[in-house]
């Protein structure tokens, strides 16, 4: 159950805290792309942003797999830096160059700070679900 909840907090954390951050910088004319992309992916054709909030579910489940039972000064810490680092190292070297996005300092900047921002939510809701007290083997 506590990888259920994992999962439920990337992929929240996403929606909530990612693309809020992002919908930020657009408001401030930081970003071209509007927040929320509703525009169908393939091969399922669902939403843009549902399926940016199923890969942050997976990412939440690694994160949760190697932090959860940390003291929580380092859990926090680290779930900031390592969502940080993580996902943005693989935007900007596996899934922009197969989407043919340039990848320029301004994107490795917002990667960081955006999924950065993203990491510090997956604590929250992590915290808030409880998945951290069921790693820890207490209810």
């Amino acid at each position: 159950m506590p990888w259920i909840k994992a999962f439920i907090s990337g992929f929240l954390a996403t929606l909530v805290f990612h693309q809020g951050l992002f919908a930020l910088f657009w408001m401030a004319g930081m970003t071209p792309a509007p927040p929320f992309n509703l525009s169908p992916v393939p091969p399922f054709g669902v939403p843009a942003v549902i399926s940016l909030g199923f890969f942050g579910g997976l990412w939440g489940l690694l994160l949760w797999a190697l932090l959860a039972r940390l003291a929580s000064p380092a859990f926090w810490g680290l779930m900031v830096l390592l969502g940080a680092i993580g996902p943005t190292a693989v935007a900007m070297l596996v899934v922009f160059p197969l989407k043919e996005i340039d990848v320029t300092a301004q994107t490795w900047v917002g990667g960081v700070v955006l999924n950065g921002f993203w990491g510090l939510g997956v604590a929250v809701f992590q915290t808030l679900l409880g998945a951290r007290r069921m790693a820890a083997g207490t209810r």
